[in-house]
This record gives structure tokens, C-alpha cells and sequence, in this order.
């Protein structure tokens, strides 16, 4: 059994908040919660391997934003989505890989726009890098001449 993708859900409405995470947790993913900045910002550094990042815009004290910019800087690998309901278009510069205006998209959307970009994150499958080495080999390490 493969084990299951973490996401880490940021927003501080409570009841979006909720809503979010068992519309996740019902899709076969774990999901951390977190309702501010701060919170989401401890939880990634202490829960270990946190696949994908989903966080509301328009908090206090913190906005998603800036959440994303520092946990871009902890883990620049990580795919992270920024959304807003009050927001319909976000031109300032962002470290987000992608924005989504709340309610402008379906359900559905969003969780295919979360399943690719975890296919992105997890890149090939390491048995066609494994059979790709197998098939060409390098003795010796030695870069092949162009």
C-alpha cells in the first residue's frame, strides 16, 4: 500500500478550513491543518515530508502569500497552491506555482490541479531512470562526447 500524500491546508475560516480538508481526507489524503501563518509555518518544519502546501491569501497577521515565500525558502520543491475568495486576481509577485480564485473553479478542478501537481513533484518513476541506466551504460562514469 502506497502511502498516502500529505497536504498541508492553511486558511483561518474555520469552517472553509474544514470543509477543504474533508473534501481532501475523503480523496485518500492526509491533511494537516493549520488557521494562521505561524501555525502552518511550525507544522511544516516539525511533521517532516509535506507534499503540496494549500493556503488562503487573506489572513491576519500573515498571508498566504508570505507563508509560501518561507516555506518556498525551507522547501523549494514543494508545489504550493495560494487561493483567495476576496481576491479574483493576484499580479504581486509570488512564490506560489499556481493561484486560484475561491469559487471560480469546481471542487473537481482543484483536486486535479492538486493530483498533477503531485505527479510533477514526484518526477519519473525510479525504475525507467533505473532500466534508462541499465540500457545505456557508462563505464567508468565518463561523459559522452556530443
Amino acid at each position: 500500500m502506497r502511502p498516502k500524500k500529505v497536504i498541508l491546508c492553511i486558511d483561518d475560516n474555520e469552517q472553509s478550513l474544514s470543509i477543504r480538508k474533508f473534501m481532501l481526507e475523503t480523496r485518500g489524503y492526509r491533511v494537516l491543518a493549520a488557521s494562521s501563518g505561524r501555525e502552518a509555518i511550525e507544522t511544516f518544519q516539525s511533521s517532516g515530508a509535506i507534499d503540496l502546501v494549500l493556503t488562503d491569501l487573506v489572513m491576519p497577521e500573515m498571508d498566504g502569500a508570505e507563508v509560501i515565500r518561507v516555506l518556498k525558502e525551507l522547501a523549494p520543491d514543494t508545489p504550493m497552491i495560494l487561493f483567495s475568495g476576496k481576491v479574483k486576481m493576484y499580479e504581486k509577485g509570488t512564490c506560489a506555482d499556481i493561484f486560484l480564485p475561491k469559487g471560480s473553479y469546481p471542487p473537481l478542478d482543484l483536486l486535479e490541479r492538486i493530483r498533477m501537481m503531485l505527479v510533477k513533484k514526484r518526477g519519473p518513476k525510479k525504475t525507467l531512470a533505473h532500466d534508462f541506466a541499465a540500457a545505456h551504460p557508462n563505464p567508468g562514469n565518463q561523459v559522452a562526447a556530443s
